[in-house]
């Protein structure tokens, strides 16, 4: 394709991706967000002292992603809310640019890797807000570029590149640092698998057998024929196996569905993969990143909040795509598909079903492995259609209808979010905040609230019962069997026990709650319990028994 017109279309593409991006970025600020910046500023003050400062429970504190933290408080003290708005549009942009690139440099077909970036970025609408995981999705994409150029030219830049992406999420986001080597898996894998099918074990074992029986005969006397008859075998045997290694290679070369890629610089790759097992060493957090996890886990954190719960298929349309998509093309036409994008897409597939934030990680890293099942598809079937697709988007008339029907799209993304707050009042008790702080001796108060918005109270500098930082309630984190804050805010919240027992384990004074809750409904109408405050979503309670 000529470069003129390769410069035009990606100029559009970029364009538009940037546009789409600008649009998708939220203006309201995720739950997360608000502890966010309250941590980072606390870091600055005290430095990483491993010790939660908000909470009414005095608990240790592992700082997950104090890099992140600190970053986005310095950002929130210059610019405000509107400042952490602008970063996250930024990073949401660079995401985007970076999902078209790494595509584009790895399967070579600029119209797919655009259509594709453009669903990608859709798809992943609501994981875009001001947390971490933003930034450690442009990683992981970072992440595939280098696996992938690694493996092509052995360059060192790439080496040094793989080995810095994991210092980095151990300091940004250590939760995820353990899913850092899940992309290496499906190379390593089909590695391995090509060496044994190469290795040919079998026949050189039974080689190796008869020249063995063969040694021990010569030395003996009068064993001549059977030497003769062994060596025939011997000969039978390398005859049959020249003819097997010819349709081994025929079939390699032309497969059925599978194709086996045997790419010898894996074995290095194996190498910087060892070396960044010890990456996670190189943070202040101590062992946390190779802790984090197991801890997560054991615990029942993952059993009651949403993004850890199993995914449904049926309500993750998006899975289900990829699942069709995938079959069809392997089952309806003679496409192949290669064993390390098998092993990538079947994996991404289980770990989506196992836990609904990872519908993140399919998407974000799955969309490798399809685009190059739709290249050789269009290759096989239409070699010439997508160029020319390319080349009427790259004209003068097919640059204005692409950014015109983009900039519609993205005005009718972004009109709800022109009148939108920072703070949505209805999701958060921004107004009973206040009147806590105007009218309530919070040195003195001890507050029982509920998980959502815990981390707007810590905003506010109102110490917190629970908040949106699951592990430093529960006992895997602060060592102390007895202080499973997390599941006493279940059991209390359902009104599966008797709320007045978890109020008097913690000393509570004061509740905030939602008007529309099941303790709310017991608790207005329980003589022992003084309304202060109420709003249309919130009121606050003094509890009158000590």
């Amino acid at each position: 394709m000529d470069k003129k017109v390769k410069l035009s279309f990606n100029i559009v593409a970029i364009v538009c991706i940037l546009l789409f991006c600008i649009a998708l970025t939220p203006v309201t600020l995720q739950n997360d967000t608000f502890y966010t910046i309250k941590i980072g500023e606390h870091i600055l003050e005290n430095g990483i002292d491993m010790q939660d400062p908000f909470s009414i429970h005095d608990l240790p504190y592992t700082y997950p992603h104090w890099l992140y933290d600190v970053g986005i408080y310095l950002i929130y003290n210059i610019g405000g809310m509107p400042g952490i708005y602008l970063s996250t549009m930024l990073l949401a942009c660079i995401l985007g640019v970076s999902i078209y690139m790494v595509n584009k440099k790895i399967v070579k077909n600029d119209l797919i890797s655009f259509l594709l970036t453009m669903e990608v970025m859709y798809v992943l609408d609501g994981f875009i807000a001001a947390r971490a995981q933003l930034v450690t999705y442009i990683l992981f994409t970072l992440q595939i570029f280098f696996i992938e150029k690694f493996i092509e030219t052995k360059h060192k830049r790439y080496a040094i590149g793989l080995i810095i992406i994991p210092i980095i999420i151990a300091n940004v986001h250590l939760a995820v640092w353990p899913f850092y080597f899940v992309p290496f898996l499906p190379y390593v894998a089909e590695y391995l698998i090509a060496l044994i099918l190469d290795s040919h074990l079998i026949h050189k074992l039974e080689i190796k057998i008869i020249n063995s029986r063969i040694n021990k005969l010569t030395k003996k006397q009068g064993k001549q024929e059977e030497i003769a008859k062994l060596e025939e075998t011997k000969k039978i045997k390398e005859q049959k196996f020249e003819k097997y290694k010819e349709k081994q290679n025929i079939r390699r070369q032309n497969p059925y569905k599978l194709k086996i890629e045997r790419k010898d610089n894996v074995k290095w790759l194996i190498v910087i993969m060892i070396i960044c097992l010890f990456t996670g060493l190189l943070t202040p957090l101590g062992d946390t990143p190779y802790t984090y996890l197991i801890k997560t886990m054991q615990g029942n954190t993952t059993q009651s909040i949403n993004e850890h719960l199993p995914t449904v298929l049926i309500e993750a349309p998006y899975v289900l795509a990829i699942i069709v998509i995938a079959l069809s093309i392997l089952i309806f036409t003679d496409t192949k598909i290669r064993l390390k994008d098998f092993f990538m897409l079947g994996g991404l597939i289980l770990l989506a079903l196992m836990s609904k934030r990872q519908l993140s990680m399919l998407v974000l890293l799955g969309v490798y492995s399809i685009n190059r099942m739709l290249c050789d598809l269009f290759n096989k079937y239409d070699p010439k259609g997508s160029e020319t697709f390319t080349k009427v988007i790259a004209s003068g008339f097919g640059r204005i209808i692409t950014l015109l029907l983009v900039v519609l799209v993205c005005i009718v993304m972004y009109k709800p979010k022109a009148k939108a707050e920072f703070i949505d009042a209805n999701t958060y008790p921004v107004e009973a905040a206040k009147y806590v702080k105007e009218n309530l001796n919070i040195e003195n108060m001890r507050l029982y609230n509920e998980y959502n918005y815990g981390s707007y109270l810590l905003y506010e500098d109102i110490p917190v019962f629970i908040d949106s930082r699951a592990d430093l309630y529960t006992p895997e984190f602060n060592g102390d069997k007895d202080k499973d804050v997390f599941t006493d805010f279940i059991r209390a919240s359902s009104v599966s026990v008797h709320y007045e027992d978890i109020f008097d384990k913690y000393d509570i004074t004061h509740l905030l709650i939602p008007n529309n809750t099941k303790m709310n409904l017991f608790i207005s109408k329980d003589e022992n319990y003084k309304e202060l405050y109420k709003d249309s979503r919130f009121v606050i309670y003094e509890r009158l028994v000590k």
